[in-house]
């Protein structure tokens, strides 16, 4: 029980500070939702509404015990209040009264203000119509000017005024018909300046592909001058180099007026089209007019690049080439300054395309071609395009590429051409010296070739040592060089001195060399022409290094790299080989020649009974005829050459000699035979002397003319000899007799028959000399039979 009791006592105490504080909270105007929130929260709103039912009984106490402290004066204020309600009736009736009046007064006053305000209507509605009129003016004047500016082709100033018109009038335009003609007529305005600078600009189109050309051949032509300054420059350094002088650079302190004149003549207007841009920016179709552009100018490219079939490819190349350029000169100047009307894709695009279809165009007209040079003017024309477009930032190689893979074309075309020009020269030459007059000729003809034998300049008239052919074989050569070099030139390769080696090899060899060797082998010259034909080829021979040399030249590389070993032409070689062949032919037509006049079995009487000791008039044939083939020799051939030819011509005549004697037409012989051609042999051997010591052989030369002779002369020995039987001695035999073959002597000693019988009688029984010599010819016979 104490503890209900202690637990009320609590409860109430807790109950009471709470309702102190819900007061304190009341009378402060507080706001109770905190603490409302807070006993929903704790779970005891019975506790809050029984605090609020507490507070309320309270405030009601205090109400109460307020009401009856204050009873008497509240009814002191009722009275009052009712004093004042009587005197509010007085003033009730009072303001009635004067309200009547003035609502009598104000009647006449409300009509004048209705009658006021009526015109306060007219007046605000007569200045809206003139606002509204003004307006109007204002957009018909616009009207107006915009018709002026359509008649007079003003695009911008147009869309200006259309842009006003929609922006800042058409909203507050009074009249709907006009509005609506307006609303109607500004898209026809629209589609009308669209269409006029569609007009403008595929005007400009076709009058900027009709200038391309110009444009085009402008630029080609300019980069044609710079090459050719370039090249004379190049030129300068090299001869400068060549001989040690130090070179000004020209360009250095030379105003370039050749720029100032392209510039000048490369001058086409854009305006158009950078009108056109603005006026569709304007617009807002920008995109719209820049594939327009893009997909027109592509058709007209893919026009361009189009082969006229109505002309040859060689007449209409320069037009088609200079065509494609000018029309990328133009798309560069338009990507450049027209604002994004191209983009660099699409320049791309467009020459790839180009690019793509002029190789196609090159490669056909390239395999169609037969003449080099219209291969090479086509070639040149290209690499010009090529050197212009590169300044421009467009990509040449694939171009390049074409050039390169038509080389060995070019190159066959002008193997052909100068084999004709070969073969003409060839054919037309007399193969006589050349005789030079002047000592112009000879620089341009001897010098400039490098011909020349010596560094003295000969007196005049000057008899050369070569024919016509070989200055203008000479010629022909260089013509080739010249062809080969502009070719390669300003292509794939820089350094293309061994290509040019290569082909100039290649031309020397299947031209020269095969077209000498055809005119060796064809069975048609004389012995002066093949003598001649030798000296030319030697003279060819030597000329190499020159060609090499002139290669080097043209290929603007140091002289002295050209004359390294390995820069050497297998050509030389060849040559070398050839006038070996033309050696054997001169030869053998020597030989001929020499048997026509060496005709031992009909010209010596073998069996003469009369000793003839001053020799067969033959011989004196075959000696002069000698002496004039080694005097020529000595002037056109090398003394190599010469050496060959008279070693050659003598052993053959040795040659005939022996084979005289083992001719079948030959029976026998006798010893005046003997002695007849020992006299010719003699006379032989003296001239062979003569010749040999006289052209200064004995320095170079171990073996003379005469010891050409060797094998005649030793058979005249034995036949002549006291003792033929010596032969046989091994020793005498290898000191006298060293080149005699047994069988061959054995043969012409059987025909030896100077005996007693019959025709050798006589002579036998004269002397007994003979026969011992007869005894021993008999020794000999019978010891070659049994060698034998």
């Amino acid at each position: 029980m104490d503890t209900k009791i202690r637990r009320r006592s609590e409860v109430e105490i807790g109950d009471e500070g709470e309702d102190l504080v819900l007061a304190t909270l009341i009378a402060n105007g507080d706001d109770l939702s905190p603490l409302v929130r807070h006993a929903f929260e704790m779970g005891r709103p019975e506790g809050l509404l029984r605090q609020l039912n507490y507070v309320v009984k309270k405030k009601e106490t205090e109400i109460e015990e307020m009401c009856k402290m204050h009873y008497e004066e509240f009814i002191l204020a009722v009275d009052e209040l009712r004093g004042m309600l009587v005197d509010a009736e007085e003033l009730k009736s009072e303001l009635q009264s004067d309200n009547f009046k003035l609502q009598q007064v104000g009647t006449n006053l409300l009509v004048k203000l209705e009658e006021l305000f009526e015109s306060y209507s007219v007046k605000k509605n007569v200045t809206e119509a003139i606002k509204m009129t003004k307006n109007c003016i204002q957009v018909l004047e616009l009207c107006v000017k915009c018709n002026n500016h359509i008649s007079e082709g003003q695009f911008y100033p147009i869309l200006k005024t259309v842009d006003l018109l929609e922006k800042s009038y058409m909203e507050n335009i009074p009249a709907r018909a006009l509005k609506k003609v307006i609303d109607k007529r500004i898209p026809t305005i629209k589609s009308h300046v669209e269409k006029k600078v569609y007009s403008q600009v595929n005007e400009w189109m076709v009058h900027i592909r009709s200038s391309c050309k110009h444009i085009g051949q402008t630029a080609i032509n300019h980069s044609a001058s710079v090459r050719q300054r370039d090249k004379e420059m190049l030129e300068r350094k090299r001869k400068a180099d060549e001989q040690n002088i130090p070179v000004v650079e020209d360009q250095a302190y030379t105003l370039d007026v050749v720029e100032v004149d392209e510039d000048s003549a490369m001058k086409f207007d854009l305006t158009p089209l950078y009108r056109a841009c603005h006026i569709h920016s304007c617009m807002g179709i920008l995109d719209q007019f820049h594939e327009y552009y893009y997909k027109n100018r592509l058709l007209q490219l893919n026009s361009d690049l189009e082969v006229s079939s109505a002309q040859p490819f060689i007449e209409s190349y320069q037009t088609y080439l200079a065509q494609i350029v000018g029309y990328f000169i133009v798309e560069d100047r338009v990507l450049r300054t027209a604002g994004g009307l191209l983009v660099a894709d699409q320049v791309e695009t467009m020459w790839e395309t180009a690019v793509s279809k002029m190789t196609s165009v090159l490669d056909v007209q390239f395999s169609l071609m037969n003449s080099a040079t219209h291969l090479l003017r086509v070639k040149d024309y290209v690499t010009l395009l090529g050197c212009t477009l590169r300044q421009y930032g467009y990509e040449i190689g694939p171009l390049l590429d074409v050039l390169d893979n038509s080389r060995d074309k070019y190159h066959l075309l002008l193997l052909g051409e100068c084999r004709k020009q070969t073969v003409d020269v060839l054919g037309s030459d007399s193969y006589e010296q050349m005789v030079i007059k002047k000592d112009t000729d000879y620089e341009n003809i001897v010098l400039a070739l490098s011909l020349q034998t010596s560094d003295i300049m000969p007196a005049f008239p000057y008899v050369a040592p070569f024919s016509s052919m070989v200055p203008d074989v000479c010629h022909i050569v260089r013509s080739f060089i010249k062809g080969s070099v502009d070719y390669l030139s300003y292509g794939v390769r820089t350094g293309y001195f061994d290509v040019v080696r290569k082909y100039l090899d290649k031309f020397l060899i299947e031209v020269v060399n095969e077209t000498l060797l055809d005119t060796i082998n064809s069975g048609n010259i004389s012995v002066s022409q093949a003598m001649q034909i030798s000296a030319n080829i030697a003279f060819l021979e030597r000329a190499c290094d020159f060609f090499i040399r002139h290669a080097a030249q043209q290929c603007g590389i140091p002289v002295r790299s050209a004359e390294k070993p390995q820069a050497s032409l297998t050509a030389k070689v060849l040559l070398n080989t050839s006038m070996d062949a033309a050696y054997i032919t001169l030869l053998n037509l020597v030989n001929t020649k020499i048997n026509e006049y060496l005709t031992l079995t009909e010209s010596v009487n073998w069996i003469s009974e009369e000793t003839k000791q001053n020799g067969n008039d033959y011989m004196n044939e075959v000696i002069f005829y000698l002496d004039s083939l080694m005097s020529t020799a000595q002037q056109i051939l090398p003394l190599d050459a010469m050496y060959k030819v008279g070693t050659g011509a003598l052993e053959h005549i040795s040659d005939t000699i022996v084979a005289a004697f083992l001719s079948d037409s030959i029976k026998r012989f006798n010893a005046n035979a003997v002695i007849s051609i020992n006299s010719d042999l003699k006379m032989l051997e003296n001239f062979a002397d003569d010749r040999f010591y006289s052209a200064g052989l004995e320095e170079i030369y171990k073996k003379d003319f005469k010891s050409c002779l060797k094998e005649a002369r030793q058979l005249i020995n034995l036949l002549s000899s006291s003792q033929p039987e010596n032969f046989m001695n091994p020793v005498i035999r290898e000191k006298n007799y060293y080149v005699l073959d047994y069988k061959k002597v054995a043969t012409i000693c059987d025909k030896f028959k100077d005996s007693a019988d019959g025709i050798f009688g006589s002579l036998s029984n004269k002397n007994t000399k003979q026969s011992a010599k007869k005894k021993s010819m008999d020794v000999l016979k019978k010891r070659l039979k049994d060698f034998n």
